[in-house]
């Protein structure tokens, strides 16, 4: 990997491309197809970009049942008890509606209550994503969605990954299909005669999946927009090499475009790191990725103080930090921007993604400067009530109208007018 010394002009922020205008032009093409031609559109780019010629783009129980009876028992349990820790810590975001009395019996409150029904994508392509199938589903049940849809790409054999349908079938999801794209955001967008169409949109994918997601957004809501996976480290010098290198790669690993960054105190750890990465990518299965993640979004920086680390990782912004410090917690306090952070040697990046029960759909792109992960807050609506007594509205509406007047909206004023302080009933 890379090294370079850390200077006030280096900004650590990458820019990525948003997709092209070719690749917008055919996503619009798609969602315009779907939206008129249905299921009849969804099964011909699922065989002119996958190659598979299906029949019926719904998942039946019976391949449900033979995707759980086919996996390895332990895996099951493995899956099952990830989906408590990930419940378990969602359900402390959940949240209540409130009611501010006022006086004269009047009252203003809040309510709160689920999206009726979500559409969940999860990727597929070169590899099976159970983790995204529990990290989309758990929050939105803490949340109440009544329904809940899996859009998932199938093999060219109109297969989906076994764990990925053991992971729904563990967490009650029935509701299944096989499409993946931008064909799949249409179908759940607008609908189809096989597929209802959903409120909302969650979940990440490649950049047709990210376009079209784009593109539909106001007719449906969505999650945000997900590019490719970031990992930073803060460490000093008492950070294991062999370690850190092993968490910059489990990044790297996912795309050619993956980011991952050490930014040190430590020129030993910094070399240390550099050769311990090379070294490991050797024996690694995705290494062809991964090495063209390194060699394109690699890097590790060499910081004079760790106030200037931090500064340089809150510009950044990365999906994942993690803090391998003598007292990472008194670093974390300074870390403005992060999607999620991993504290200590011993909470690996993999700890989030799978097990620990934090949600690994997050930010990136820099995007954690404004933006939260995937939590239970992204599937219930607030609304706002207002109830005012007659003598609330007595003491308060001539105030009202003024404002109304003051911005020219006559009608508004009247509207509060009309009911007249002296009129009868």
């Amino acid at each position: 990997m890379k090294i370079q010394q850390l200077t006030a002009d280096i900004s650590l922020k990458r820019q990525l491309e948003g997709g092209n205008e070719e690749q917008l032009r055919t996503v619009r093409e798609v969602l315009a197809d779907v939206k008129a031609k249905g299921d009849a559109a969804v099964k011909a780019y699922s065989e002119k970009w996958d190659g598979v010629a299906l029949d019926t783009l719904r998942v039946t129980a019976q391949e449900i049942d033979e995707a759980v009876a086919s996996m390895d028992p332990q895996i099951i349990a493995d899956l099952t008890e990830a989906a408590t820790n990930i419940r378990y810590y969602h359900e402390q975001q959940k949240r209540d509606g409130y009611k501010l009395p006022l006086a004269d019996g009047s009252w203003l409150a809040q309510r709160i209550t689920a999206i009726a029904s979500v559409g969940l994508y999860v990727p597929g392509g070169s590899a099976a994503y159970p983790s995204s199938v529990l990290m989309n589903v758990v929050p939105a049940q803490v949340a109440g969605v009544e329904r809940i849809v899996i859009a998932t790409p199938c093999d060219k054999d109109g297969k989906l990954p076994a764990a990925v349908l053991a992971a729904a079938s563990i967490l009650g999801v029935t509701e299944i299909y096989k499409m993946g794209g931008a064909q799949a955001i249409a179908a759940l967008a607008y609908g189809t005669e096989t597929i209802d169409g959903v409120d909302k949109i969650t979940g990440p994918g490649n950049i047709f999946v990210a376009l079209a997601k784009r593109e539909v957004f106001g007719e449906v809501a969505i999650d945000m927009i997900a590019g490719p996976s970031e990992i930073a480290v803060i460490a000093d010098e008492t950070a294991h090499a062999d370690e850190v290198a092993a968490d910059l790669l489990s990044q790297a690993e996912h795309d050619p475009m993956a980011c991952a960054v050490l930014v040190t105190t430590s020129d030993a750890l910094a070399k240390a790191v550099s050769d311990e990465v090379e070294k490991q990518l050797q024996t690694l299965p995705r290494e062809a990725i991964a090495r063209k993640a390194i060699e394109n979004y690699g890097a590790i920086y060499v910081g004079e103080t760790m106030t200037q680390v931090v500064d340089a990782i809150n510009t950044l912004a990365p999906e994942h930090l993690e803090i391998v410090t003598k007292n990472p917690e008194a670093i974390m306090e300074q870390v403005k921007n992060a999607g999620a952070i991993f504290l200590g040697r011993y909470s690996s990046e993999p700890v989030g993604d799978y097990f620990a029960g934090t949600n690994h759909v997050l930010p990136t792109n820099s995007t954690a400067r404004f933006a939260s992960g995937l939590n239970v807050d992204d599937f219930i609506k607030r609304t706002s009530v207002v109830y005012y007594s007659e003598q609330t509205w007595q003491e308060n509406a001539p105030k009202i109208a003024r404002l109304a007047r003051l911005e020219g909206l006559e009608a508004h004023a009247r509207a509060v007018e009309s009911r007249g302080w002296n009129k009868e009933d």
